[in-house]
């Protein structure tokens, strides 16, 4: 049950050095517990151990930018930081100021589902909150004075939310550009020599032992809960079976659109360009055991997603009077905050304060305004979804990946309160650190005018979104 809420406080950050140093420690508890990770390794750590040496100095300030496709990130960045960057420089006989940190941007969302205790944990390790959906003012003006002034780098990671995808970026907010050339303006004004750079870091998963098996349990799971005869019986499937588990992926998925466009189209309304009962069960045909045929189905698979997505967000947003405006992302970052709005109310200072009356209106807005985020949390599941993905490259961990995300739209569907996803198989990791980007270099073009600093900010999340998709 939503009940409306005092207007969400802002978290200030409070490193507490103890808790970093505990932290720390546990790492590799965190990771066995909380993760599939079993290794990690990464390229090119020497050059985050120039820039930490360049920032102790007073020479440097510099941001990390990280891929964000798995929830797991944070721990890959904090093994990065506090295992492998000190490791490289002892091996190169560099004395780095310890501890090694990164104060981070989180999602001011993250606390609300994951529950009080991480805000503490965040608070504590010197992360700063920040509303997605709006202008931010307190939050940036947080992380605009620790960039130049704190005592660590910054770690962002620019893609805003997990997309689910190993190997597609999803269109970069220009946020951390814009924090880039502010940190060079406020060096400037203060009179401070230091060279600002944005770092590319790239992090990929792969599983260690081919995760087939549980893949195809999985898969039987989502079949049965979303009602489609099961089609893979109870064999085992091995890699060389990867046409038929294609054939199964596809399947569902196809058959979940189906349902989903009937269900927009008879409830809410909403116009798709299909006929609604055209539930598919075999429009993917098999070349052979190793290769996969497109189809003509396929083919408007993605057109259907999109205005499957466009039609979701349209019911959201006609419930908050808004006009479908910017690309999926930003309608759904805009979404959020709308409904945050109304669950968490400007207006409302104490609750213990209001009528019982009072208290019933604001909680009938809050739970409708919750039903309203409902859809666009949908939506949020498929923004790198392709309709080819796994076909291009049917590797284990884009098998692996798809079929996660259909288990988390079926689970929000459900109803299900479960937050952590199903472990397919142990995994490992490889993380890439970039050639670092100037900020600094660009600083004259940027401040030349308005329109300069706009499009400056855009050419460098443009070269960002490339040197990250570089790391792939």
């Amino acid at each position: 049950m939503v009940r409306a809420q005092p207007s969400l406080e802002f978290i200030p950050p409070a490193l507490n050095p103890f808790v970093l140093r505990g932290t720390q420690l546990l790492l590799p508890v965190l990771l066995r517990s909380q993760t599939a990770i079993t290794h990690i390794q990464a390229e090119n750590t020497e050059v985050l151990v120039d820039l930490y040496r360049a920032f102790g100095a007073g020479k440097t300030r510099f941001i990390m930018a990280f891929r964000h496709p798995s929830p797991d990130d944070p721990f890959c960045m904090a093994y990065l930081l506090h295992r492998l960057v000190p490791q490289v420089a002892r091996q190169q006989q560099i004395s780095l100021p310890r501890p090694i940190h990164a104060h981070f941007l989180y999602d001011r969302g993250i606390p609300l589902w994951a529950g009080a205790h991480v805000s503490w944990l965040f608070s504590n390790l010197g992360g700063i909150p920040i509303h997605r959906g709006k202008v931010d003012r307190l939050g940036l003006r947080t992380a605009r004075n620790l960039f130049v002034n704190g005592s660590f780098p910054m770690a962002v990671a620019p893609e805003g939310a997990t997309n689910g995808h190993g190997e597609i970026v999803s269109p970069l907010e220009p946020g951390i550009a814009q924090l880039g050339f502010w940190g060079v303006e406020d060096l400037l004004k203060a009179g401070r020599a230091e060279q600002v750079f944005i770092v590319p870091i790239g992090i990929k998963y792969s599983y260690v032992q081919p995760a087939w098996q549980p893949i195809e349990k999985l898969l039987s799971e989502l079949e049965a809960d979303s009602g489609l005869k099961q089609g893979g019986g109870k064999e085992k499937i091995a890699s060389m079976d990867e046409a038929l588990l294609y054939q199964r992926l596809y399947r569902l998925g196809e058959h979940l659109l189906s349902l989903m466009e009937e269900f927009y189209t008879r409830f809410y309304r909403q116009t798709l360009p299909i006929s609604v009962n055209a539930i598919a069960t075999d429009t993917v045909s098999v070349e052979n055991t190793s290769g996969l045929k497109r189809s003509s189905s396929e083919r408007d698979f993605a057109a259907r997603l999109q205005a499957l997505m466009d039609a979701a967000l349209q019911v959201a947003e006609q419930y908050f009077h808004f006009q479908p405006q910017g690309s999926t992302i930003e309608r759904c970052r805009r979404l959020e905050q709308a409904g945050w709005d109304w669950i968490y109310r400007e207006d409302i200072k104490q609750v213990e304060a209001l009528s019982p009356v009072e208290r019933g209106l604001a909680d009938r807005i809050a739970q409708e305004a919750n039903l309203r985020m409902w859809h666009m949390r949908l939506v949020e599941n498929f923004v790198a979804v392709t309709g080819k993905y796994v076909r291009e490259k049917p590797t284990i961990e884009r098998f692996a990946e798809t079929t996660l995300l259909m288990w988390e739209t079926i689970a929000r569907i459900k109803g299900s309160s479960t937050v952590r996803r199903p472990r397919l198989g142990k995994q490992s990791v490889q993380m890439t650190v970039g050639e670092p980007i100037s900020v600094s270099d660009r600083w004259q073009t940027y401040q030349t005018s308005r329109r300069s600093a706009k499009q400056a900010i855009t050419d460098l999340t443009r070269d960002l979104q490339t040197a990250l998709e570089q790391t792939i």
